[in-house]
C-alpha cells in the first residue's frame, strides 16, 4: 500500500466539514480543558487582526501550545508539524488528532515544494497558517536557533506574523485546577520589514512577554563583533 503523504494538503482539505469539526473540538474540548485545569489566562486579544491571512508563530512548550493558542487567537489554524508526529504508530490517537484538526507534515532536514504548495493553500482558505520557528518542543527558558522558514512564507505570501507566547507551562495537569497558564498575543509583525527584522521583532516579542532570555540578539552580536 502507498504510504499517505502528509505534506500535500489543498484547499479541499480545508472543507467545511473539517473546520466545523475543528471549531467544535476547541470550543467544547480544549475549552473545557483550558479554563477547567489549567486555568488558563489570555492577554492582548485586541491585537489580534481581523485577516486569517496571518502567521501565527509562538515558541513551544509542549504538546498543548498549538490547541491553547487556537483557543487564544479564535483563528482556525493549520499548524506546520514534524513528520514523526505522522509516522508515530505508537501514539495513534495523537496522530490522527493532529491530521483531523488540519496540520500537515514537513521534513525539517529536507523541506519539500510540496510544503510550499501547502501554505498556498491554506491562504486560499478561511484558515490562518500556525508555526513555531524553533522547530520542536525547547525547555530552556530561552529563545535561540530560530528557523527563518516562517519569514519566508511571510514575504512570500504577504502575511503578516502574530506573536503568540505561552507562559507558565509547569507540566501536564492531572486533575482541576492544578496547573496556570497564561498565553498573551503580541502586536503583527508586518510582512513588509527586512526578513532579520522580522526574526528579531519575534524574538523580542516573545521574550518580552514570558520572560524568556533572548539569545537571538546574542547569536547577531556575536556575528558583528567576529566579523
Amino acid at each position: 500500500m502507498k504510504e499517505r503523504n502528509y505534506n500535500r494538503r489543498t484547499e479541499k482539505d480545508y472543507n467545511f466539514i473539517r473546520t466545523l469539526f475543528y471549531k467544535t473540538f476547541v470550543t467544547f474540548i480544549v475549552h473545557t480543558i483550558s479554563k477547567y485545569m489549567y486555568n488558563l489566562k489570555i492577554e492582548g486579544k485586541e491585537n489580534i487582526p481581523e485577516t486569517n491571512r496571518l502567521i501565527v508563530a509562538g515558541n513551544h512548550v509542549s504538546y498543548l501550545d498549538p490547541p491553547m493558542i487556537s483557543i487564544a487567537t479564535g483563528k482556525t489554524v493549520a499548524y506546520m508539524a514534524k513528520q514523526e508526529l505522522f509516522q508515530d504508530d505508537s501514539r495513534p490517537l495523537l496522530r490522527w488528532l493532529v491530521h483531523a484538526l488540519g496540520a500537515f507534515a514537513v521534513n525539517r532536514e529536507k523541506p519539500e515544494i510540496a510544503t510550499f504548495k501547502t501554505v498556498k493553500s491554506i491562504f486560499n482558505t478561511s484558515w490562518s497558517l500556525g508555526i513555531f520557528p524553533q522547530g520542536g518542543i525547547r525547555k530552556e527558558p530561552e529563545i535561540s536557533n530560530v528557523h527563518k522558514g516562517f519569514v519566508m512564507f511571510s514575504k512570500k505570501f504577504k502575511a503578516d506574523v502574530l506573536p503568540v507566547a505561552v507562559c507558565g507551562f509547569t507540566g501536564y495537569a492531572k486533575k482541576l485546577f492544578e496547573k496556570h497558564m497564561t498565553i498573551k498575543i503580541g502586536k503583527p509583525i508586518s510582512h513588509e520589514l527586512p526578513e532579520d527584522e522580522i526574526v528579531k521583532e519575534w524574538a523580542r516579542q516573545i521574550c518580552e512577554m514570558t520572560g524568556f532570555e533572548n539569545k537571538v540578539q546574542e547569536q547577531k552580536e556575536n556575528l558583528v563583533n567576529i566579523s
